[in-house]
């Protein structure tokens, strides 16, 4: 039996058949391979989402050519409008809510006439309670002074006159007291009880007058300077500071206040 003696050639000349073979197979299996696109890399191809989730391998060159072609033709620039405004429409931005600023003349006509009303025309409904709480409580005082003035009033005359029948003022006095001898005195009595309601009665009328006018100076001015802005570097600040003294010409230490806005 011969002995076959192969030289490096011949082995050079099979691996490189061996080469041929092997590239030849991995270019069939690749041409019949299928491969999974995503559905995102489909749409943005202009492929339509019905298309299979598979498609060749060798297609996929195609559709970048023609994406690029696609990316070179011009651009319409009305359907990109017509796009952005539907865009827009479906999606809506949050529209920022307008501040309120109230007329300072109309706040003080509703001030002056209805109690209160320039109060709420400025929708600071916080200081209702205090307006009406000052309209309560003069009207209250105005009252009570009012009829103890009245009563104090009748039991004066009545202590005045020499009619016996008429003795209201017996109502101020503890039951069966006797005054014989001392009328005069009980005189001056209900003479300054009675002055002493009927100031207080008319500092009442006054301190009514005054909440209205008050009411009415807060809605003006509440609505004046609702639009007033106040920077964020209004401060005061303390520091040391040199005093210079003009009449003796020397210097001393001091704190000096700054305003600074």
């Amino acid at each position: 039996m011969k002995r076959l003696v192969l030289s490096y050639r011949h082995w050079a000349l099979l691996l490189i058949c061996l080469l041929q073979i092997n590239g030849i197979v991995y270019a069939q299996e690749a041409k019949n391979d299928t491969t999974a696109v995503p559905k995102a890399l489909l749409r943005r191809m202009g492929i339509p989402s019905n298309t299979k989730d598979s498609i060749p391998t060798d297609s996929i060159g195609k559709l970048n050519q023609e994406q690029l072609k696609q990316m070179e033709a011009p651009v319409d620039t009305a359907r990109l409008i017509v796009q952005s405004d539907s865009i827009q429409k479906a999606s809506p931005l949050p529209i920022e809510k307008k501040r309120w600023i109230p007329n300072p003349m109309k706040a003080t006509w509703l001030a002056l006439v209805i109690p209160g009303g320039g109060q709420i025309y400025n929708r600071k409904y916080w200081k209702l309670p205090i307006v009406y709480g000052g309209f309560v409580g003069c009207a209250y005082a105005l009252a009570w002074n009012n009829q103890m003035y009245s009563d104090y009033s009748q039991a004066y005359l009545d202590i005045m006159d020499s009619d016996p029948a008429t003795d209201s003022y017996k109502d101020f006095l503890p039951p069966n007291y006797d005054i014989t001898g001392s009328e005069s005195r009980f005189q001056e009595i209900f003479k300054k009880k009675k002055d002493y309601y009927r100031r207080y009665r008319d500092l009442s009328i006054f301190c009514f007058i005054g909440v209205y006018i008050l009411s009415v100076i807060d809605a003006y001015v509440d609505a004046e300077l609702s639009n007033f802005d106040i920077s964020k570097d209004l401060g005061l600040r303390v520091e040391p500071a040199v005093i210079n003294n003009g009449q003796n010409r020397r210097s001393s230490v001091g704190l000096q206040c700054s305003l600074r806005f």
